[in-house]
């Protein structure tokens, strides 16, 4: 992927409105093939980060379903994501308490 639609794109990963913040996650599935090592791994890391400070549960549930996209390439180690941990895993519903933990699990 170029630089100038990688950077877009964790733009819009990180909007202030949850509809673009959706949409970006769920745009970073869609392109799994475009990524190189490094640019999936920066994602993975980010989407983590992202997820721990994430309010509105759908925007949450496209941003982990994106980790584990990545996750599938190969090039994303549970390291990248170890930030997880950081959720409250009480305070979500069970599906995404399944997510974390998968995630977390590797």
């Amino acid at each position: 992927m170029e630089s100038r639609e990688f950077v877009h794109m964790v733009r819009d990963l990180l909007d202030a409105e949850p509809d673009v913040r959706e949409r970006a996650a769920d745009e970073v599935t869609d392109r799994l093939s475009a990524y190189s090592p490094v640019q999936a791994s920066a994602l993975a890391t980010l989407l983590s980060a992202a997820a721990v400070c994430e309010k509105e549960t759908v925007v949450l549930e496209a941003e982990l379903h994106a980790i584990i996209e990545l996750m599938s390439t190969g090039h994303v180690m549970p390291d990248h994501v170890s930030q997880l941990c950081e959720i409250r895993l009480e305070e979500l519903p069970q599906t995404l308490r399944e997510y974390v933990t998968d995630l977390l699990e590797g």
